[in-house]
């Protein structure tokens, strides 16, 4: 297949319970008959949702993602301590002492805004080049450095008081662990707590609105599946966009720097720029600092 051609863009999954991203990926290449297939973040076996799936030349697009936020919704079981900080682990210990729900309520709110939060030994995060998910198993553990992450906002709800079921809206950052956030909330409570389901509603720009199921997708047409995949530029479009003259166009195309006093643009430096031709988005480039000016560079051409 001309790889002008092949199919270059984005598919909105609804991951389901009990698999990982990784199996989606695989029943993605497997449908779409291409081995260029990756996804924009990890969903635990135990969640559900948003899933994008980049496919085709997008498939090395992550790395440049603009918009990383996320939104979930969860269940949050307290009384409980495993050590997945999810219901899928071994239990650690319980307490049948519970807080009120609007102890609860309050203690959430201490977790809104910037903070700081360790990383699980059950993640994909690697340490020294091995996965600490894969040192966990093994019975060893690492220390982890806090990272600074963000959290937009929390909306809490009672499920059952008695048994200490609540549930969670979290909109955060990047790198944002919900299950360490419920361990984290039973810590706060000195109850302990542990995540019970997770269901990731939006990523980036990316909704649930869009999304289907690999039952979904596997029941289409080929013609129908190709009708999912969305423009690759649609993970960028935070970002300003420029369009080139088929003359400056080539010499991107060819690897060159666009100084932007040749195109009348004067976007600070760093900023990432959608680069445009007649045709539409062709490339992601990044503002440089050059001894002759700044200039637009491609980072990622999506069309040759």
């Amino acid at each position: 297949m001309n790889i002008t051609n092949e199919l270059c863009g984005v598919i909105l999954v609804n991951k389901h319970k009990g698999v990982t991203s990784h199996d989606i990926v695989f029943k993605i290449r497997k449908l779409y008959k291409t081995k260029k297939v990756g996804h924009t973040g990890t969903l635990d076996p135990l969640a559900t949702g948003v899933l994008p799936v980049l496919i085709g030349r997008g498939a090395k697009a992550a790395e440049y993602l603009l918009s990383e936020n996320k939104a979930y919704k969860a269940q949050i079981q307290l009384g409980v301590t495993t050590d997945t900080e999810d219901i899928t682990g071994n239990i650690l210990s319980k307490s049948d002492t519970l807080p009120t729900k609007n102890q609860f309520f309050e203690a959430v709110k201490h977790f809104v805004g910037e903070i700081q939060q360790v990383p699980p030994m059950y993640s994909a995060l690697k340490v020294d080049g091995k996965k600490l998910v894969d040192l966990a198993r093994e019975g060893i553990a690492v220390e982890r450095q806090a990272r600074k992450i963000t959290i937009y906002s929390i909306k809490a709800d009672c499920v059952d008081e008695s048994k200490g079921i609540y549930t969670l809206e979290v909109e955060c950052s990047k790198g944002t662990y919900i299950r360490t956030l419920c361990a984290d909330i039973g810590v706060y409570l000195g109850c302990g707590a542990a995540m019970s389901e997770l269901e990731r509603t939006k990523s980036g720009n990316f909704t649930l609105n869009n999304a289907y199921t690999i039952d979904q997708i596997e029941k289409m047409s080929v013609e129908e599946r190709e009708k999912l995949v969305q423009p690759i530029e649609e993970l960028f479009m935070e970002a300003p966009s420029v369009t080139l003259s088929d003359f400056y166009s080539k010499l991107c195309h060819s690897g060159c720097e666009i100084y932007q006093k040749k195109i009348k643009t004067d976007y600070p430096v760093d900023e990432f720029i959608r680069i445009c031709d007649k045709d539409g988005f062709f490339a992601l480039g990044q503002v440089k600092d050059y001894p002759d000016g700044t200039a637009i560079k491609a980072l990622k051409l999506f069309k040759l």
